[in-house]
C-alpha cells in the first residue's frame, strides 16, 4: 500500500486540473458575490464633520435593513464558497511542498471558521446596531457600538487574521519558491497583492465610488486571485516539483 506523508483528505495523488480550474471559477463567482455584498455596504461617503470612527459609521446611517441583509447574506455564501475553494490552492502547493501545503490548509480551515460568521456577518449586526440605536438613543450610540465590537466581533478578528496571515504567508513562500506548477512571479495572484492595490484608493479621498470598493478590498483580493489563477493556469500545467 502506497501511504501519502500529508493527509491529503481524499485528494488523488496526481493533479487533477479540470477540477482546480472549477474550483478556482466557483471561488471566483464567490468572490464576485462578496464583492456585491461589500458594494452596498460601502458605497456612500462620509460625515465630514466628524472625525475617527464615528465619521466612518456615519455613511451607514442611511442604509436599509434590507441593504444590510442583503449585504450580510451574499457574504456569507459568497466567503464560505471562497473558503472551500482555497482547496485548489492547496491542491497546487501539496504538489510540491507537504510543508506548506499543511500551513496553507491550517490557515484555510481557520478562514473558514471565523471570516463568515465570525467577521462578516457580525460587522453587518454591529452595523445594524448602531443604525437602530442612533434611533433609539443617539447620545449613546457610539458608546454602546464600540462595546458591542469589542465583545462580539474583535476576538473573532482577531482569530481571522491570524489565520489569513498564516493562509497567505504560506501560499506566497510556495510559489515564490516554485513549489506549484505555476511560474514562480504568479505570487503576485494572492490576496494581500489585491487587497494592498485596493486600499491604495484610499489616498483618491471621501468619494462614493472609492469607499465601495475599498470596503470590499478582501473580495477584490479574491478575485484578483482566483482571477490570475485561471488566466495562468495554461502556464503552469508543463510540470511541477516535489519538495525533498
Amino acid at each position: 500500500m502506497i501511504m501519502s506523508n500529508y493527509n491529503d483528505i481524499g485528494i488523488d495523488s496526481s493533479l487533477d486540473w479540470p477540477r482546480i480550474r472549477k474550483l478556482f471559477i466557483i471561488g471566483l463567482i464567490g468572490g464576485i458575490m462578496t464583492f456585491v455584498g461589500d458594494w452596498l455596504l460601502g458605497y456612500g461617503v462620509y460625515d465630514e464633520s466628524l472625525t475617527g470612527l464615528e465619521k466612518k459609521l456615519s455613511q451607514y446611517l442611511i442604509l436599509s435593513d434590507g441593504t444590510l441583509f442583503w449585504s450580510a447574506f451574499l457574504g456569507l455564501i459568497g466567503i464560505s464558497l471562497e473558503g472551500l475553494c482555497y482547496f485548489g490552492i492547496y491542491r497546487l502547493i501539496a504538489s510540491g511542498s507537504m510543508k506548506h501545503a499543511h500551513i496553507f490548509r491550517s490557515g484555510v480551515f481557520g478562514y473558514m471558521l471565523f471570516a463568515a460568521c465570525g467577521v462578516h456577518v457580525p460587522c453587518l449586526s454591529t452595523v445594524f446596531f448602531y443604525s437602530h440605536m442612533m434611533l433609539a438613543s443617539p447620545e449613546n450610540a457610539y458608546d454602546l457600538t464600540i462595546k458591542f465590537g469589542l465583545y462580539f466581533l474583535l476576538p473573532a478578528l482577531t482569530l481571522f487574521l491570524i489565520f489569513f496571515l498564516v493562509m497567505s504567508a504560506a501560499q506566497i513562500s510556495a510559489f515564490a519558491k516554485g513549489l506549484t506548477p505555476y511560474p514562480k512571479w504568479c505570487w503576485i495572484f494572492s490576496m494581500p497583492v489585491g487587497m494592498g492595490a485596493t486600499m491604495l484608493l484610499k489616498f483618491a479621498g471621501n468619494h462614493a465610488v472609492v469607499n465601495g470598493l475599498t470596503a470590499a478590498w478582501i473580495s477584490i483580493g479574491n478575485i484578483w486571485m482566483f482571477g490570475g489563477l485561471l488566466l495562468t493556469m495554461k502556464k503552469a500545467k508543463g510540470g511541477h516539483k516535489h519538495e525533498i
